[in-house]
């Protein structure tokens, strides 16, 4: 079994689409082990997208995702990380394939929705990031 960390952003929690999203990941088969409702911090927000730090769009993007609540989600299950990423859809509009969560319900960069790691070593440093152990299912 893998795991994987998922968040719906401010914009998904803002037009009420936890619950679809939700249900997707449910639908399919995985098992959610660790979900809260969270404003981030700036320090959290900065730490989750350290790796685009150097790229001009990251103030915008830790001013976005520090602006709302978001849905912070562990998901578990057979290959989690490549299927939910499968199930997200890409993260620019136009490549978001109809179907996938960004390809039914977004059309915006920055505002797409929702996040999925995208590497085991990835998922790991964001679990930890946002759970801290006993807040994950055994």
């Amino acid at each position: 079994m893998e795991r994987t960390y998922i968040m719906v952003k401010p914009d998904g929690v803002a037009r009420r689409l936890s619950g679809e999203i939700i249900r997707r990941f449910e639908n399919r088969g995985l098992r959610l082990v660790a979900l809260k409702l969270v404003v981030p911090t700036r320090e959290t927000a900065e730490a989750h997208y350290a790796v685009h730090s150097d790229k001009p769009f990251f103030g915008e993007l830790v001013d976005f995702v520090t602006s709302g609540p978001v849905v912070a989600m562990v998901w578990e299950g057979n290959d989690a990380i490549a299927l939910c990423r499968q199930m997200i859809g890409a993260t620019k509009p136009i490549n978001a394939t109809p179907g996938t969560i960004r390809g039914d319900y977004t059309c915006d960069m920055m505002s797409n929705l929702i996040h999925g790691s995208d590497a085991p070593e990835t998922a790991a440093e964001e679990m930890a990031l946002w759970f801290s152990e006993g807040e994950l299912l055994a």
